[in-house]
C-alpha cells in the first residue's frame, strides 16, 4: 500500500512539470520558426533589391581617402543627374561627419557655384570639379580649399534616388512644402504638408526658382536628408529595410565594399537616436557674387572665414 501511494504521488508531482516542459518546448519551437521566417524574408527581400538595382549603378571611381584619425569619420555625399551622359556636374555636395563616440552627425552642404581653385585646372565653379576629374578631383579641391580630411564617398544618380525612396517609404515621405513649386522640377507641388513619392521628393529638393535660389535649394536638400533618416529609423518601415539595403548596394556607388558599408550603417543605427546638425558653406557674411567670363555668376568666398567655421562646427583640426 505504501509503495502504491508513493507511486501515485510521484506521478502527480511529475505531471505539471512535464506539461510545463512541453509548453516551453513549443514556445521555443515557435520562436525559432519566427526567426527562420524573418531571416528567409529578409534574405529574399535583400536579393529582390539587388536584382531591382542591377545594371543601374554609376561606375566605381578611383578614390584615395584620407586616413581616419580619432573618432570622427567624414563622408562626401554627392548627387548627380547623368541623363545618359558620360560626364555630369554635381548638383548636391555634402560632407557628412560622424562622431563614432557620441553618434552625432554634422551635415555640411557646399554651394555648387562657389568659385573654387581646382587643382590642375583653371578656377571654376565647385560643381565643375567632378565633371573634370570625378570624385577624387572634387575631394582634392575641397581638401585644398578648407583642409578638410575626407575619408569615404557615396554617389547616387537622381533617378536611382527616386527608386530608393519609393522602396523605403512606399506611402511617401512626409514633408512640409513651404510654397507652390513646379518650375523646372518635373512635378507640381502645392503648399502644405504632403507625403511625397521619390520623384516628388527629388523635385522638392531641386527647386530653386525663387528669391532664395540655390541657398533655398540647399536648405531643402538638408531637410530631405533629415526626413529620410527618420524614415529609416521608423518602425513602420522595418519590413522595407532589407529590400532598401539590397537596392542601395546597386543604386549607390561608394569606396566601401558592400559588407563594409553595411557594417558602418549598422554601427550607426545600433547606437540609438541619431541627431543631425546642419550648416551651409559659405556661411553668412563670408561671400559675394561675381561674374566671370568663363564661369558666369559665381560665389566668391572668404576661405579662411569658412575654414574657421568648419574647424569649430566639425570639432576637428584642419590643415
Amino acid at each position: 500500500m505504501e509503495q502504491q501511494e508513493y507511486t501515485r504521488r510521484s506521478q502527480r508531482s511529475q505531471g505539471p512539470r512535464k506539461r510545463r516542459f512541453r509548453k516551453g518546448r513549443a514556445l521555443f519551437t515557435f520562436l525559432l520558426l519566427c526567426v527562420i521566417m524573418v531571416a528567409v524574408y529578409s534574405v529574399m527581400q535583400y536579393r529582390s533589391g539587388l536584382e531591382l538595382a542591377s545594371g543601374t549603378k554609376v561606375a566605381q571611381e578611383d578614390f584615395t581617402g584620407d586616413k581616419v584619425v580619432g573618432n570622427i569619420e567624414n563622408y562626401l555625399l554627392l548627387g548627380i543627374d547623368t541623363r545618359g551622359e558620360d560626364k555630369s556636374r554635381t548638383d548636391t555636395m555634402m560632407l557628412l561627419s560622424w562622431n563614432k563616440d557620441t553618434n552625432d552627425i554634422k551635415l555640411v552642404s557646399f554651394m555648387r557655384d562657389i568659385y573654387a581653385d581646382i587643382p590642375g585646372y583653371q578656377s571654376y565653379k565647385l560643381n565643375t570639379a567632378y565633371y573634370l576629374g570625378g570624385v577624387q578631383l572634387l575631394k582634392d579641391t575641397l581638401t585644398n580649399m578648407f583642409g578638410l580630411p575626407i575619408h569615404h564617398y557615396a554617389l547616387i544618380d537622381f533617378k536611382n534616388f527616386e527608386s530608393l525612396v519609393d522602396i523605403l517609404a512606399p506611402n511617401g515621405v512626409e514633408i512640409e512644402v513651404e510654397k507652390d513649386m513646379s518650375e523646372k522640377i518635373g512635378v507640381t507641388l502645392t503648399q502644405g504638408v504632403h507625403n511625397l513619392n521619390g520623384q516628388e521628393l527629388l523635385g522638392y529638393a531641386r527647386f530653386r526658382q525663387d528669391a532664395e535660389g540655390d541657398f533655398g535649394r540647399v536648405a531643402r536638400q538638408q531637410k530631405v536628408i533629415e526626413a529620410l533618416k527618420d524614415e529609416i529609423l521608423a518602425p513602420r518601415n522595418i519590413l522595407n529595410l532589407p529590400k532598401f539595403v539590397g537596392a542601395a548596394q546597386g543604386y549607390v556607388t561608394t569606396d566601401y565594399s558592400s559588407a563594409g558599408e553595411m557594417l558602418q550603417v549598422l554601427k550607426m543605427l545600433s547606437k540609438g537616436k541619431v541627431t543631425i546638425e546642419k550648416a551651409t558653406v559659405p556661411i553668412e557674411g563670408s561671400y559675394s557674387f561675381k561674374n566671370f567670363s568663363h564661369a558666369g555668376s559665381s560665389i566668391v568666398i572668404d576661405k579662411e572665414m569658412n575654414k574657421d567655421f568648419l574647424r569649430e562646427f566639425l570639432g576637428i583640426s584642419l590643415e
